[in-house]
Order: C-alpha cells, then sequence, then structure tokens
C-alpha cells in the first residue's frame, strides 16, 4: 500500500483519516499572507475517495511519530498522471522529503499505465519550481486566467454559434493549442489541466456550454467546464464558473468569445469566473483592450515523461 524510501528515518505510505489533524498543523499558513492553501479543507475528502484513480500519499517521520509530508496523485486518464498539493512541513524541509513524494508518485502513475505525470506551479513559487525541476519535471506551458465579470445582457459583437466540428478544425491549428500543448483544464478533476478532446466540444454543445466566435471563419472559442461554490472570508458563499480554455485569433474575437461567457456566467449566475488562456502579450493584452479582468500572475503547467527510465 505505502512505498517505502531507502532513508531509514521516513516513509512514504498512503494517507489515512487520523492523518488530517498533522497535515492541517502544518498546511494551514503555507503561503503566509499572500492567500491561504486549500489542503486544510481538501485533505479529509481526499482520503475519503482515494481509490483506484487516486492515492493520497503522506511521510511519516521518526518511526511514524509524525507526519511531515503530504502529496495526491490522480489518474486524469489511461496515460496521464496529475501531481498535486505537494507541501512539507517547514521543520522537515531540506530533508528529501519532497523528492520522495513525487517519487511516489511517479511510481503509482506509472504502475497505472501513465506516460506523462503533470503538476501546476504557482509562477511565484520559485521553490516549487526548482524542486519541480529537481525530480523530474520539466516545463510544459503556462497560462493565465481571464476574468470577465458575469453579465446576463453581455452581447458579443461577433456571430456566436455553438459548433464543436468548427471548434475542433479551428483549434487544431490555433496558436493557442501549440502554446498550451493541446492543454486544456480537465473535466472531472478541479485545478488540473488535461490533454483536451473532440468529445469535450461535442459534449458541450450539447449541453449549451459552447461558444464559437465567426468573423468570415471560425476565429474562437470557449466552453464552460464546471463551477464550485467557496466561502470567502467573511463567511459569504460564491459560486465561480470554470471555463476550460478561451482561444482566439483577432482581439474583436476574443472580445466576442469573453463577452458570450459573460453572458453564460450571468444566466447560470455564477458570482465570478475564471477562462484559461494561453499566457503572452497578445492574449493578456487582447483581454486587457475587452476591457475584463485578468489574473495578476500566470501559472506554470510542468511534466514529467514517465517513460524514460531516468525518471523514477
Amino acid at each position: 500500500m505505502g512505498v517505502t524510501d531507502s532513508n531509514p528515518e521516513f516513509t512514504v505510505r498512503q494517507a489515512r483519516a487520523d492523518d488530517e489533524e498533522a497535515v492541517v498543523s502544518f498546511t494551514r499558513n503555507t503561503w503566509g499572507d499572500r492567500h491561504g492553501d486549500y489542503i486544510p479543507e481538501v485533505f479529509g475528502h481526499w482520503v475519503e475517495t482515494d481509490g483506484p484513480d487516486q492515492r493520497t500519499f503522506v511521510v511519516d517521520v521518526n518511526d511514524g511519530a509524525d507526519v511531515a509530508g503530504v502529496a495526491q496523485g490522480v489518474m486524469l486518464s489511461d496515460t496521464e498522471g496529475w501531481a498535486q498539493g505537494m507541501r512539507v512541513n517547514p521543520d522537515y524541509r531540506g530533508q528529501g522529503l519532497s523528492p520522495s513524494l513525487s517519487e511516489a508518485m511517479f511510481r503509482w502513475t506509472r504502475e497505472r499505465g501513465a506516460a506523462v505525470c503533470r503538476n501546476m506551479v504557482f509562477s511565484w513559487n520559485v521553490a516549487g519550481l526548482g524542486q519541480s525541476r529537481a525530480v523530474g519535471f520539466e516545463p510544459a506551458t503556462e497560462f493565465r486566467w481571464a476574468q470577465p465579470d458575469p453579465d446576463p445582457d453581455a452581447a458579443p459583437d461577433l456571430d456566436v454559434t455553438a459548433d464543436p466540428a468548427a471548434a475542433w478544425a479551428w483549434w487544431g491549428s490555433s496558436d493557442a493549442r501549440t502554446h498550451l500543448r493541446g492543454l486544456a483544464m480537465d473535466a472531472n478533476e478541479s485545478w488540473a489541466v488535461s490533454e483536451f478532446r473532440r468529445e469535450q466540444l461535442r459534449e458541450a454543445a450539447d449541453d449549451d456550454r459552447l461558444f464559437v466566435a465567426n468573423d468570415g471563419g471560425t476565429r474562437g472559442f470557449s466552453y464552460r467546464s464546471y463551477d464550485y461554490e467557496r466561502e470567502t472570508e467573511e463567511g459569504d458563499a460564491e459560486t465561480w464558473g470554470i471555463y476550460g480554455v478561451g482561444a482566439w485569433e483577432t482581439t474583436d474575437a476574443a472580445r466576442a468569445v469573453l463577452r458570450a461567457v459573460a453572458r453564460d456566467a450571468g444566466e447560470q449566475g455564477y458570482d465570478n469566473t475564471r477562462v484559461l488562456i494561453p499566457e503572452g502579450a497578445g492574449p493578456v493584452s487582447d483581454v486587457a483592450a475587452a476591457r475584463m479582468s485578468v489574473s495578476d500572475e500566470p501559472d506554470f503547467v510542468m511534466s514529467a515523461d514517465l517513460t524514460d527510465p531516468d525518471v523514477v
């Protein structure tokens, strides 16, 4: 069940429900004043829902006297693994715990058929980026969030349809697909990216979640992927709509796509939106030209080639 590292002072194993108090204690202030960490809110659910396609790991130190690290591996498809939530108690950093957690996730996902394992790291998290590179992750892509305000009355300037065939054909040769390495928000795992598939467009069209901008031909698209509810610092509930990718050729197309998203979000009753867009001067300035908000910093996606025998 667990994976034992060669270091006799600590062991990587599958997490249990009684690990929650220890994990919450060292993840409560992971990022200091920058923003809160989600691990205290989800760890219990992670352990409860572990199964064939998901495994939560912790690190035991001093013969099980303390839990000093946590991470989770998830199978997003038959060939794609995802690594998330890696945290190490500050009291134990620099002792090889992070590499052992990564190696455990690599082995677990590889055993289930994964050819690649990816993770996501905040661009400002230099330590996390360095650690990812050290254990075998390589840079894959970077993205940012466009954040149009929900508005049921938003009116796209261009014709917007729900044609999945047109969207897929355009995506296949788009700069956005090349930049994003064909990745978009995963449909089932929150805050994970996976290979974007044609059937996702068909399903979105069937559910009125696809928005394709036309201007003498297809010029871009977006689609609603999922939504979630969270509690604000004031204790109020707010709902976020997540749009799997937003991509376009021109500023006019960007404005049309994002207005379609804003209208959809307003009709769904969302309080906020996030639309994954490629990082770069073009896409970011297009959002700004459309007079819509964009996140302050990009996020980085890293990828480990599990077919490489040098990746543990």
